[in-house]
């Protein structure tokens, strides 16, 4: 049977940042088509020739002038037929996390600006973008219990305490802070510095702290296994 396809495969990327303990996601706001003036996830069309992960890395420098680290494959969009009135479009969805604190939002092509939005305060997203960030969200805090990506979020060096406002920011619940602290030095895999900054409540001297990344990579290979539990 001769099957006819008229399918065009694109991509979308939802980055989220974190900033005084809130947690943001990337969007643009479209300069042409039927959602002119939206705000969308960044994203677009893959070429011929190109992989995915490298569409993906393309679009978001393209559209939001940023480059990313990590990104991890989250879903793939096309049950839905009229998901996109251009036609049959099936789209593959990425997430990144990122401080953005390292970049200057440029937006080009064809996007018209690129912002970084509170996730409790986007503004309604053109096609099914919600969706994908309800998704990536969920997605976000389960690896947090099981994968040290937080630290991604971070700066290079921060206060033990920026650390447990991220978990209780994107988990959005409180946590024993006490056993949170033992658990996470019980690793080994976050080192006290020598270095000293004024605490922003008290103004008293705390230490800060650094993510080890050779030593968790280290026990990695010693089937270690990062696990935090929360009631």
């Amino acid at each position: 049977m001769e099957i006819k396809q008229q399918i065009r495969l694109a991509v979308d990327a939802i980055v989220f940042g974190y900033e005084k303990n809130t947690l943001y996601v990337l969007a643009v706001q479209q300069k042409y088509g039927v959602f002119k003036d939206f705000w969308v996830l960044p994203g677009g069309f893959i070429k011929d020739d190109e992989p995915l992960i490298t569409a993906v890395k393309r679009e978001l420098l393209e559209e939001a002038g940023i480059s990313v680290n990590y990104l991890e494959q989250l879903n793939t969009y096309g049950d839905d037929v009229h998901r996109d009135s251009r036609g049959r479009v099936v789209s593959v969805a990425y997430f990144a996390l990122v401080n953005p604190q390292n970049f200057v939002l440029k937006a080009d092509t064809d996007a018209k600006d690129a912002k970084w939005f509170p996730i409790d305060k986007l503004p309604k997203l053109g096609y099914d973008h919600k969706e994908m960030v309800d998704l990536a969200h969920q997605r976000l805090k389960g690896k947090l219990t099981y994968q040290p990506i937080g630290f991604d979020l971070l700066d290079d060096e921060f206060l033990f305490s920026d650390l447990e406002n991220l978990y209780c920011s994107i988990l959005e619940q409180d946590i024993d802070r006490r056993n949170f602290r033992k658990k996470i030095l019980s690793f080994g895999i976050v080192k006290e510095t020598e270095k000293l900054v004024k605490m922003r409540a008290s103004g008293r001297p705390g230490k800060l702290f650094k993510f080890d990344k050779d030593k968790y990579d280290s026990l990695l290979g010693e089937n270690f296994q990062f696990e935090i539990k929360f009631a």
